[in-house]
């Protein structure tokens, strides 16, 4: 399960991300996930639990924002949406779209004291 060390690492750079600011707890936690990610947010969740008792994110509340798959077609020069990484382009049929959203795994941002 590799969303174990994703958790793992999120804690690490929040956790000194807060100290090294002066702050004393994290009070929430906002990942943006892509749909095309191939992370488990319901396992980030399961992880979360494990990974953040013992830091200044213990109590903090996590939130996860899934965001949606998004290619240009290099095809038909359309924006569209992406059900699947590499798949063909929901217009035209071409495949030649290149992904712009929907793979990130990124740290939004944190509320901290």
């Amino acid at each position: 399960m590799h969303e174990m060390s994703l958790m793992e690492s999120v804690i690490a750079i929040v956790c000194e991300t807060a100290r090294v600011n002066g702050a004393s707890a994290i009070k929430s936690i906002r990942l943006d996930v892509g749909v095309l990610s191939h992370v488990n947010p319901d396992s980030l969740l399961f992880c979360y639990e494990a990974v953040r008792r013992g830091t200044i994110a213990e109590y903090a509340a996590l939130e996860i924002n899934r965001i949606a798959g998004e290619g240009w077609c290099l095809d038909c020069g359309e924006t569209v949406t992406l059900d699947e990484r590499f798949g063909a382009c929901p217009d035209c049929g071409g495949h030649r779209v290149q992904m712009t959203a929907g793979d990130e795994l990124k740290i939004k941002d944190m509320e901290v004291i």
